[in-house]
């Protein structure tokens, strides 16, 4: 069937015909663009959904999701990652392969259809032409006929009339005659047009209409099979990525049967173990006896004296510098601009100075219940500001040993990798020693400098935290029973401080209390209870390191002795008087001219401990 002999008088409704199909492929177009829109909406809504849900970084998140149930969760954020990623793949092969093809191709289709119309009206107008040339010559040989037989008729009335001369006869005659011979003209050329019209209307309908018509139905056609086939694109694009998804949904399902309950039961017991063992039985406490009151084994005075081998009543034979013990300071130290060999070693009077943040605490610290609050009021700011005590004594044993060996693996990481770039540094130098045209030797004596500086600044903190771990590894967990009841304080270090100052009252047997009571009880305890109070107590945290610039020879009372190059730990900074604290162990401190050291303040642990002078001011 053609569209050129079928429809040769259709050419109006095969232009609205054509016309239409450009519609619905524009409006084809139009739907793949809006599909495509959803596709990335979609994607990004997606991928802010697996966004929203990812752990932050340097978050207690973090820690969460060594679980298996977390990280099948992290998993299925993961893989909706990728499932969100399909869907933008989608969208770009929509664009590229269909949104973008077809638009160009309609451009060309308009150019086509126009093309075409354009010949079939010219074709329209030729015949319509060739047919007024016809009915042209047609008109004009009527005319012509009539006035030759008007003529003859004139020339025969003449003719048989008596009265007319002979010389208006013959002009009637030769009138007659020309009329006859225009309308023989006009026959032919009738004739002529007529046979050239018949020729050229064949040609419009059998040949000139068809191939046209011909050539418009072709068109159409391929812009139904063009339809057709990005119709099936759209298919294949979605089916393309099916496999991807299913992979995406089989990890999802993978990450969900990874999911070990046992294993996250166990992980949970390594988290918050404390390394303590249950209460005991609480023993009978006979208060017959009216003169005498019975203090049981497991009250507060022999819980802190158990395991001890003999009471201590006199005071602390440790040598450590506690925040709330005054202690005589040294005098002031020479000018900046002195010599080391300036440095008095002989005492000399002492004047008026400022006193640091442990001194000026000496008041506040006067009774025990103070020491109590003190030591929790400090512990609880630490938590509240991000930073816990160096030594994480504030976490029970079991946990303070993982921190520990996490922080002494940590640090052991960190010497490796400076020893390996001192390493490399080393090789280049000799390289440069070698062949003096590559570089300069001495360039890197600087940085081999810094590398030697830090290897051992990590050494010591290695060696302090590797000290702290086989002081917590070679502890026993032993704990009494009123002392295994108050476990409770590592999981709120701000309500511990509540709790610690009561536990330091001792009630009456109506359940009221008065001080004097409290401080009679206080009496009744061995002076060893007081000093296991400062043996539980953390020293100072350090707020730096420093590098003794020359040595000092620390004669004087509160004074340390540093040789040149040591490296310390600074634990309270220069207050205006000239002298530094510092701390070569947990045995060691004292003071040292502040000119004669170079510290390096953590920002960190200076801010706590402005905050602590902040609440003891």
């Amino acid at each position: 069937m053609s569209w050129g002999t079928e429809l040769w008088d259709q050419f109006d409704n095969l232009e609205k015909h054509t016309q239409w199909g450009i519609d619905v492929l524009e409006k084809y177009i139009k739907f793949v663009k809006e599909r495509t829109e959803i596709e990335l909406s979609y994607a990004k809504q997606l991928r802010n959904l697996s966004k929203k849900y990812q752990p932050k970084k340097n978050s207690k998140e973090e820690e969460e999701y060594r679980y298996t149930s977390t990280r099948a969760f992290l998993a299925t954020l993961n893989e909706m990652n990728d499932y969100a990623g399909q869907h933008e793949v989608i969208s770009e092969n929509m664009t590229s392969l269909i949104t973008g093809e077809l638009t160009r191709y309609v451009q060309e289709l308009k150019q086509e259809r126009k093309s075409h119309f354009h010949d079939g009206r010219k074709a329209q107008q030729h015949i319509e032409t060739c047919w007024k040339q016809l009915e042209a010559s047609k008109r004009r040989f009527e005319r012509d006929c009539k006035e030759a037989d008007r003529a003859q008729q004139y020339f025969e009335k003449m003719d048989a009339d008596i009265n007319v001369t002979k010389a208006d006869v013959e002009k009637a005659r030769q009138q007659a005659q020309l009329r006859h011979q225009m309308a023989e003209d006009s026959k032919a050329e009738y004739s002529s047009t007529l046979q050239k019209f018949n020729s050229e209307q064949h040609d419009h309908y059998y040949t000139h209409i068809p191939n046209i018509f011909q050539k418009i139905q072709e068109m159409e056609e391929r812009r139904i099979v063009r339809i057709g086939e990005s119709m099936k694109t759209f298919a294949e694009v979605d089916r393309q990525v099916i496999p991807i998804i299913g992979k995406c949904l089989d990890e999802i399902t993978k990450a969900a049967e990874s999911i070990d309950h046992k294993n996250d039961s166990q992980l949970v017991i390594e988290a918050f173990k404390s390394g303590f063992e249950p209460p005991g039985d609480i023993d009978f406490e006979d208060f017959t006896q009216p003169m005498k009151r019975t203090v049981s084994e497991s009250s507060l005075s022999n819980s802190r004296g158990d395991g001890k081998s003999e009471p201590k009543f006199g005071g602390k034979s440790k040598g450590k510098l506690w925040p709330f013990i005054k202690k005589n300071k040294p005098p002031p130290p020479p000018p900046a601009s002195a010599s080391p060999s300036a440095v008095p070693n002989g005492p000399q009077s002492p004047k008026q100075q400022k006193e640091p943040l442990s001194h000026r605490f000496n008041e506040f610290m006067t009774s025990k219940p103070k020491i109590h609050c003190f030591r929790s009021l400090k512990r609880g700011l630490s938590l509240k500001l991000g930073a816990g005590p160096e030594d994480f004594s504030n976490l029970p044993p079991e946990q303070r040993r993982k921190k520990l060996q996490q922080k002494v693996d940590e640090l052991n990481k960190d010497i490796q990798k400076e020893m390996d770039q001192r390493d490399a540094l080393t090789k280049m130098k000799d390289v440069y020693i070698k062949n003096p045209q590559m570089g300069d030797a001495a360039s890197v004596d600087h940085r081999l400098a810094e590398l030697g500086q830090n290897i051992e600044k990590l050494r010591l903190e290695v060696q302090k935290f590797e000290g702290w771990l086989a002081e917590v590894e070679g502890r026993l967990p032993l704990r009494t029973d009123q002392a295994r009841r108050q476990s409770g304080l590592y999981e709120g270090q701000n309500t511990a401080a509540v709790n610690s100052c009561a536990q330091d009252r001792e009630s009456s047997p109506d359940g009221s209390y008065t001080e004097e009571q409290s401080q009679e009880t206080e009496m009744k305890v061995p002076a060893t209870e007081f000093d296991d109070e400062f043996d539980d107590e953390e020293p100072l945290p350090t707020i730096g390191t420093c590098k003794a610039l020359y040595t000092f020879e620390g004669q004087n009372e509160g004074t340390i002795s540093v040789a040149e190059g040591e490296m310390l730990y600074v634990i309270e900074e220069d207050k205006g008087d000239g002298w530094t604290r510092i701390r070569r162990n947990e045995d060691e401190e004292g003071y040292v001219p502040t000119s004669y050291v170079e510290v390096y303040l953590d920002k960190n642990a200076k801010d706590v401990y402005k905050s602590l002078q902040k609440i003891s001011e």
